[in-house]
């Protein structure tokens, strides 16, 4: 069952008790995601999760944290996205307490030596050249690009290589005190631990944190994208792409409506993507379709890896199918399937404690408000055929049609624009 209660510092610690559970996930979750980055600090979100991790107070290097999560047979890890960071590690109920101990003493006590800022840029820089060599990942960082502009929603949270290779000890002190204040942070327990103990260990572990914080999330400044088409010129063998255009905000009345019609579109291997464009024509090994909510703003796209010489192919190929919905819309059979397909997902999700934490943490941490996985069947349950259609009409035409690509295509820019036009 959710709870949830309000230390004296304004931290919030919310709950989702499963008593039959022998084990829990802690997630601490931030509002302090690229989103609340300027130009010159881009990436010093992300930059700062690693830190987190190099040494504290009670736990002073990295090799003292993994030892003593692996002493109780548990698993740690973070992550860094545009609107907030987490934390979290898993484990036996019986070892929340060490838990709250390491986690706690890394929120609080870091020390962020520069020796160790020094080595992690290295790693830094290496995912960064990784993400780059990976066309999957670097083409929607290009979409999002091209979508959002250049503004904090707009890029990517890894940051610039200018910015990883220059900050130091006080740059990772300054951030943490603007952003990692008690009144912008939560404290998520999910699993075999009761509010009540999740409450006395967040007294015990974080209630001597003070702080407000400093700086609000970036507003996005809404904006028609300077141009239909980003290519990024490289030899592959293979083009990889992403086709779509703007979609919804995260707490929109409709965003339920347009995950299915996502779903349906290419979110499943029954969608119309896969049978029509994989399976009947063999365009392609991957293709989705996926929308992504954020607080203010949103998309929906489809993206594919195919042949070099087939592209032009691929991408009329699933023009028509944008075409098609729009025009005609999904039947009621379709709008079932839907259903009982973003449904059954979730609940087979929410059988992990880490995805639960992470479902009830960051509508907390956004919204002050949790929608349980009741309240979300029911939001799906609502959707009706014409809300579906209404969207595939609203989303699918040519005035939402935008495009980034990978591969040896320079110059080709109007050609792909009279494709996304038809």
């Amino acid at each position: 069952m959710y709870k949830k209660t309000v230390l004296e510092n304004n931290l919030r610690v919310i709950s989702y008790e499963k008593k039959e559970s022998e084990s829990i996930t802690l997630l601490i979750l931030v509002r302090a995601g690229s989103r609340y980055e300027v130009e010159s600090e881009r990436g010093l979100s992300h930059f700062l999760e690693h830190m987190f991790f190099k040494g504290a107070k009670d736990f002073p290097t990295a090799e003292s944290v993994a030892k003593t999560i692996d002493e109780i047979g548990g698993a740690f890890n973070a992550f860094t996205g545009k609107e907030y960071a987490g934390y979290y590690v898993k484990c036996a109920k019986e070892h929340a307490e060490v838990a709250f101990h390491v986690l706690s003493d890394m929120m609080k006590h870091s020390t962020f030596q520069n020796e160790e800022i020094n080595k992690e840029q290295g790693v830094i820089l290496e995912e960064l050249n990784m993400y780059k060599d990976t066309p999957m990942y670097q083409v929607a960082w290009d979409f999002e690009a091209l979508l959002f502009g250049d503004q904090p929603l707009g890029w990517d949270t890894i940051g610039k290589k200018e910015v990883i290779t220059s900050v130091q000890h006080q740059d990772f002190v300054d951030y943490k005190n603007i952003l990692y204040t008690p009144d912008n942070m939560l404290v998520c327990v999910s699993g075999g631990l009761s509010q009540k103990k999740a409450t006395e260990l967040s007294q015990k572990y974080f209630s001597d944190m003070s702080g407000e914080k400093q700086r609000d999330m970036a507003e996005f400044i809404e904006m028609t994208p300077e141009k239909r088409v980003v290519i990024a010129e490289k030899k592959t063998e293979q083009a990889h792409f992403v086709i779509g255009g703007k979609g919804l905000e995260s707490r929109h009345e409709d965003v339920y409506a347009l995950e299915i019609l996502s779903v349906l579109t290419g979110g499943m291997m029954s969608s119309r993507m896969f049978l029509n464009i994989r399976e009947k024509k063999g365009l392609c090994y991957y293709i989705s379709t996926s929308t992504d909510t954020y607080f203010d703003a949103g998309s929906i796209s489809t993206r594919a890896g195919v042949d070099l010489s087939r592209i032009e192919e691929a991408l009329e190929s699933i023009v028509h199918e944008y075409n098609v919905l729009a025009k005609e819309g999904i039947t009621n059979e379709e709008l079932e399937k839907g259903k009982n397909y973003v449904i059954g997902k979730m609940k087979l999700r929410l059988e992990d404690s880490e995805e639960i934490a992470g479902m009830i943490g960051t509508q907390e941490l956004l919204y002050n408000e949790v929608l349980l996985p009741k309240d979300i069947e029911k939001k799906f349950r609502a959707v009706t055929l014409e809300d579906v259609n209404r969207l595939a009409k609203q989303f699918f035409g040519p005035e939402n049609r935008y495009l980034s690509l990978i591969g040896p295509f320079k110059g080709k820019e109007e050609e792909f624009i009279k494709i996304l036009n038809k």
